[in-house]
């Protein structure tokens, strides 16, 4: 079955799969400065849609709670009307109320009044370089596999580089349809948060039959790569034809190649 994403703006979109509804890490605030405790960080570009847009939610999937650039105020206040919201397990003690927590090859599952389920796998996420993670805090991706065989499993990378527990979700699952984060996020120094163009690259590598969908390449002064330095790059590199680039605001229905 078709599964349709609309980006919504930063690491932001809405997945619709088998009649579910699912929403990767809420960002609604209009663009400004955000202080974080050791950085501030400057938002450019607002949400192509606003929160009370967005219609019922069956899960939030949040790689992590404590960056404004993954879940601001608007986002927080959206997670109390998702039915679930998926993240950390950490994040899930800080965010208290129904957020479940997760550690990476754990599971939950939705189900609707037809029978179909979906699996929502939490995979490992490294936010930046070896040795970052008593700076940037636990993160998590997630796989979502559907109980339906003629249904794709969509891999969500949240903010991770490529590193090993990328490549060892590609391992363990096939996947037709990958959203890496991507923009090659800097703010601490001299290297990335999240993807640059060549773990990008690394990405469509380890998952040979997926269409590369990237989010988190637009929208805050940090990113340092966009959408089109991945154009150009897959481009080069033969990689074109598996790389489809989301204009915000807009459902676009994927298939696996």
């Amino acid at each position: 079955m078709p599964i349709s994403i609309t980006l919504i703006g930063g690491p932001t979109a809405l997945i619709e799969i088998d009649g579910f509804r699912l929403l990767t890490d809420p960002t609604f605030d209009a663009p400004g400065a955000y202080q974080l405790p050791h950085v501030k960080l400057e938002k450019t570009i607002g949400p192509a849609l606003e929160a009370d847009a967005i219609g019922p939610i069956d899960a939030v999937l949040l790689s992590h709670d404590q960056h404004s650039d993954n879940l601001d105020n608007s986002g927080r206040d959206f997670l109390k009307h998702a039915n679930r919201v998926l993240t950390t397990q950490a994040g899930a003690k800080r965010l208290g109320g129904h957020v479940e927590g997760l550690a990476p090859w754990s599971t939950a599952h939705l189900k609707d009044r037809d029978g179909n389920s979906l699996t929502i796998t939490a995979t490992p996420a490294r936010h930046g370089p070896a040795g970052i993670e008593p700076l940037s805090g636990d993160v998590i991706g997630f796989v979502v596999s559907s109980s339906r065989k003629d249904t794709t499993s969509v891999y969500i990378s949240g903010d991770t580089t490529w590193f090993d527990g990328v490549a060892e979700v590609a391992r363990r699952f096939k996947c037709g349809v990958v959203l890496p984060f991507a923009g090659a996020a800097q703010t601490r120094g001299p290297f990335h948060l999240t993807m640059d163009t060549n773990d990008t690259i690394e990405t469509a590598r380890a998952f040979p039959d997926a269409m590369i969908v990237p989010v988190h390449t637009e929208g805050w002064a940090h990113f340092r790569q966009n959408s089109e330095d991945l154009r150009k790059t897959f481009d080069a590199l033969g990689f074109g034809t598996r790389l489809r680039l989301l204009e915000p605001g807009v459902p676009t229905v994927l298939q696996a190649p």
